[in-house]
């Protein structure tokens, strides 16, 4: 399986908070991203984030539209994002939608791995893609 590591800049800019019903709210936030390395792209996120009165602990779901190239290979695709924080312990999965891939990305199927360190975003793209 090809595997695509670079990194990232990523802006964020507040949308305002969601009425889930009762006295639940949620926050919703777009990011845009730009990506350097083997994915060369720019991308807008729009995330919903919703946290709890434990102290550490959170969730959020995201959809994630990428346009650019892989590996040369022009084109777009959609991620969804799951993230929760479980009083302090974090897990994350980002994935390719599938059949979401568009021009020379039609058929891309795979998952991304983020990684902050000292404020700089990198991303490890694990992928398929069907032979050119």
């Amino acid at each position: 399986m090809p595997v695509a590591h670079g990194r990232f800049d990523v802006k964020r800019a507040p949308q305002g908070m969601l009425d889930l019903g009762g006295d639940a709210q949620a926050m919703h936030l777009r990011f845009d991203k730009t990506f350097e390395g083997p994915l060369r792209a720019t991308s807008v996120v729009h995330m919903v984030a919703v946290g709890t009165a434990v102290e550490g602990s959170a969730g959020y779901v995201a959809v994630e539209r990428v346009d650019g190239t892989l590996d040369g290979r022009s084109g777009a695709f959609s991620m969804m994002h799951v993230g929760v924080m479980d009083r302090g312990q974090p897990s994350l999965r980002v994935e390719v939608v599938p059949d979401s891939g568009m021009g020379e990305l039609a058929g891309l199927r795979g998952s991304m791995k983020i990684d902050i360190t000292n404020g700089e975003h990198a991303y490890t793209l694990d992928y398929t893609l069907p032979t050119a």
